[in-house]
C-alpha cells in the first residue's frame, strides 16, 4: 500500500488534495510560532499519515522538495525529540516516524534549552552587572527560565493525569 497522509490511497483524491492544505496550513502556524518552514511541513504531513511514518522520498514527493531539504527537517525534528527514524526489516529506506506523544517528548526535553538560556542570561548580568537596565532585563530573563525549569516537570505530570483520565472517559 502506498504511503498517503489523510488516510488516503494515495491517488489524489479530495481527502489527499484536503489533508495537503491541512499540512500547509498548520505548517504556517507552526512556522509563524518559531519552528523552521520545512521541519513544520514535515512534521505536519508525518502527523496526518494513518501511521505516522512516511519515507523520506515519499515526504519529498508529497510536499514538492528535494531530499536535502526533507533531511535537514528530520535532522532537526530528530535532534529536537519530535521525530525518530527507523527502519524496517528487510528494507534499506528509514522512515521518519512520530508519535502521540511527540509535543511531550519536545516539552519534555527543553529543561537542557532552558538551562542554556538562563545560564546565559547570568553570564550576563555579571558582564554587564545586576544595577544597569541591561542587567536587570538579563536578570528577570535568567528567572524566567529558571521559573520554566522549575514548572514544567509539573505541567507535563499534570497533562498526564489529565490525558490518561480524559482517554479513559472517550
Amino acid at each position: 500500500m502506498a504511503e498517503t497522509i489523510g488516510g488516503t490511497t494515495g491517488t489524489g483524491d479530495d481527502r489527499e488534495i484536503e489533508a495537503l492544505r491541512f499540512v500547509e496550513r498548520f505548517a504556517l502556524i507552526m512556522s509563524e510560532s518559531g519552528y523552521p518552514r520545512m521541519a513544520a511541513r514535515v512534521f505536519v504531513a508525518l502527523m496526518a499519515s494513518p501511521e505516522g511514518a512516511l519515507t523520506a522520498a515519499r515526504l519529498a514527493e508529497m510536499l514538492q522538495v528535494g531530499p536535502s531539504a526533507i533531511s535537514g527537517a528530520v535532522k532537526y525534528l530528530i535532534r529536537v525529540g519530535m521525530v525518530t527514524r527507523e527502519r524496517d526489516p528487510g528494507h534499506r529506506r528509514d522512515r521518519y516516524r512520530v508519535d502521540q506523544a511527540s509535543w511531550y517528548a519536545a516539552a519534555a526535553s527543553s529543561d537542557a534549552v532552558y538551562r542554556r538560556f538562563e545560564e546565559g542570561a547570568r553570564d550576563g548580568v555579571e558582564v554587564l552587572g545586576a544595577d544597569t537596565p541591561a542587567g536587570a532585563r538579563l536578570d528577570e530573563t535568567r528567572r524566567f527560565f529558571a521559573f520554566l525549569r522549575r514548572e514544567v516537570p509539573d505541567l507535563l505530570r499534570r497533562w498526564r493525569e489529565y490525558n490518561d483520565a480524559t482517554r479513559q472517559d472517550a
